[in-house]
């Protein structure tokens, strides 16, 4: 296989939300929806490929003293750079092979730019979902086919040394999930019953907007649950929360969203000991799944957090989210008393799939071991992002999701005509039509149906119309 990536474009839209979204130090009300358009040449044809998502402040640097607008220019500067990279190796074996030589490159670049590993690893991942996409849009395979017959390239023992040179498909299912339970976020300043509203007006477009709502509208049984780190009041919203939730719910599980609001081990474990100690909460804390990076990324991975939380016997199950940001950054983790990771695709597609592969052969090798390989959201949302999203996490068999995007956005309302109508076409069971025309997710009883999208070449059936999107050189911050 000869693969060349010979031009890269980028087209932005800026969104608003229906409901801001608070995590960890920011509120969110607006933000750029980034698609990317790779043009490759796979074996002498020339194929498209894409890729999207929203421009979010305040996760890859958890930096309070950054402006927004600064940010903005730090990711496109990591994805223009890794657009750079990849256009600069011609004729590579496999999509594996371009991804690797963005990663090499990405790391030592960015160190000179001060950029954090999470960060320049964005910029990495979006430009390796564009090409993955050409390549299965090439091969018209879907993505678990292209990933488990070898297509792609992927070597597991570059990334996690001890899968050697066993292949995805020694560790994986042989069939994508068409199924997944959506795990819906409660954000911090989230409306948990209509009262919440007494100030301020929910929005009047005709989807859910408190938490009460929601669960009677899409029959929800999962959940995310953002903490604040504040003893007394995260005590006090579980308590609002596993109310509403055990009136409302036919079922329970939840995770708990720490936010890296902790900077070291015994705020957090004063926290945990109160919240179980709480006998209003006793019941509901049987649902819990695990807790989501608790810790800050500056210390989560350090050698005496490890210490501490193995000198912690009955500590509960933890997985790392934005301190997986490394290659070896699992091995740490589970070496340091954590059960597992998340699967985003702005982290990587080829580092999640070795992750999963690696949570795999660790249960083979310790069976009594709990660990967890979870599928986090970050906002998704379609026509693009969502939809790789759900086909990766489908492929590594992940069976429940948090999915939020389609609750903080109006759905595609504020996409043009001709993605809404492809979306819809193509999509039927992924999306609904809204009273106003626009397509929706369409949770049902708590789950979403994706069927058309792990058929699809990497999930998305259709090459989007980007025609009403402002090319990068045209849009500034300003704009929004």
């Amino acid at each position: 296989m000869s693969i060349t990536v010979e031009k890269t474009e980028f087209f932005l839209r800026n969104l608003t939300l229906r409901l801001p979204f608070r995590f960890g130090i920011v509120l969110m009300t607006h933000t750029p929806h980034l698609v990317v358009r790779v043009t490759a040449r796979i074996d002498g044809q020339t194929v498209r490929g894409f890729a999207a998502d929203n421009l979010i402040p305040k996760w890859f640097t958890k930096d309070p003293n950054k402006e927004y607008r600064d940010e903005i220019d730090d990711m496109l500067a990591v994805i223009e750079h890794a657009a750079a990279t990849a256009a600069d190796h011609p004729d590579a074996s496999s999509v594996f092979a371009i991804w690797r030589e963005m990663w090499k490159a990405q790391e030592g670049w960015a160190r000179t730019k001060n950029f954090p590993p999470l960060l320049a690893g964005f910029g990495v991942s979006l430009i390796e979902r564009a090409v993955i996409d050409a390549h299965c849009r090439h091969a018209g395979k879907p993505f678990i086919r292209a990933m488990l017959e070898g297509d792609l390239g992927l070597d597991l023992g570059e990334i996690h040394p001890e899968l050697g040179s066993h292949p995805p498909a020694e560790y994986l299912p042989r069939q994508s999930l068409r199924r997944i339970t959506a795990r819906h976020t409660v954000g911090l300043a989230d409306a948990l019953t209509a009262d919440d509203f007494a100030e301020s007006a929910p929005p009047n477009d005709g989807l859910p907007s408190s938490l009460e709502e929601i669960i009677r509208t899409y029959g929800l049984t999962h959940f995310k649950i953002k903490l604040s780190g504040d003893v007394a009041r995260d005590r006090a919203r579980l308590g609002r929360i596993a109310e509403v939730i055990g009136r409302e719910a036919s079922a329970c599980a939840f995770t708990l969203d720490g936010n890296e609001n902790f900077h070291s081990v015994p705020p957090f474990r004063a926290l945990w000991e109160e919240l179980r100690a709480d006998p209003a909460l006793t019941g509901f804390f049987r649902g819990l799944i695990f807790v989501e990076q608790p810790f800050y990324r500056g210390i989560a991975l350090d050698p005496g957090t490890a210490a501490e939380l193995l000198a912690w016997p009955d500590r509960p199950p933890m997985i790392i989210d934005e301190s997986d940001a490394e290659l070896d950054s699992l091995r740490r983790a589970l070496a340091g008393g954590y059960a597992g990771t998340s699967h985003k695709n702005c982290k990587g597609v080829f580092h999640g799939i070795a992750n999963a592969c690696l949570i795999a052969h660790r249960r083979r090798m310790q069976p009594e071991v709990a660990l967890h390989l979870s599928a986090e959201d970050l906002t998704n949302l379609g026509p693009v992002a969502v939809q790789q999203d759900l086909a990766v996490l489908a492929a590594l068999g992940i069976e429940h999701a948090e999915r939020n995007g389609h609750h903080y956005f109006a759905g595609l309302s504020q996409f043009p005509e001709a993605i809404q109508r492809d979306a819809l076409r193509y999509h039927g069971d992924l999306y609904r039509r809204h009273a106003d025309g626009f397509p929706t997710v369409n949770v049902r009883g708590g789950a979403i149906d994706i069927g058309s999208v792990v058929d699809a070449p990497f999930g998305v059936a259709y090459e989007p119309d980007l025609t009403d999107f402002i090319p990068l050189r045209d849009w500034s911050f300003d704009s929004m």
